[in-house]
């Protein structure tokens, strides 16, 4: 019985082991054989040479002054004028939001200054005249019981500001006027 094995598994190998591929072989043998391995050398590196700096006249391009003078050219294409926003002061709250997403929804006097109620989102504002609001620089000019008076700060075509008064009406006041 293990003779017989041993014979089995020697016919097996031999089988696997016969010119099954030896046309594969000699084609692979007969297309690689003009082909030979060529790497291209290393191309010449050449030499570092620093180039002086001679712009002494001109500011120095990392230098504070290097900065203030592309604010003042950005500042010149844009546009000014005496209507021009100051693009430096810190922002409001309720300067992130588009003036058509706010909602007045009622008014507090205190100590003789009227404030408007202006729900943002889920927040509710409190804010008086001189307050911004909306996103085109709108300052508050007036508060009355039914609605915020703005002036807004818009570009023209040209790029020159322009005012526009605009109003913030109570919500209340809106539903009264659908009915």
């Amino acid at each position: 019985m293990r003779n017989l094995a041993i014979i089995t598994a020697v016919l097996f190998l031999a089988a696997c082991g016969g010119d099954e591929h030896q046309d594969l072989k000699e084609e692979l043998k007969v297309l690689t054989k003009d082909l030979r391995g060529r790497i291209e050398p290393l191309p010449v590196v050449k030499p570092y040479e620093p180039v002086p700096y001679k712009a002494f006249e001109m500011p120095d391009p990392f230098g504070a002054a290097k900065i203030e003078l592309a604010i003042a050219a950005a500042a010149k294409s844009k546009g000014s004028g005496a209507n021009a926003p100051d693009t430096v002061r810190p922002k409001e709250p309720l300067e992130a939001y588009p003036l058509e997403s706010l909602k007045m929804v009622g008014t507090l006097s205190q100590k003789g200054v009227t404030y408007a109620l202006v729900r943002a989102d889920a927040s509710l504002y409190r804010i008086k005249a001189g307050n911004y609001l909306g996103q085109n620089f709108g300052v508050i000019t007036g508060i009355t019981d039914n609605q915020i008076n703005l002036k807004e700060l818009v570009q023209d075509a040209s790029g020159d500001w322009t005012e526009r008064k605009t109003a913030l009406q109570i919500l209340e006041a809106e539903a009264v006027k659908g009915r």
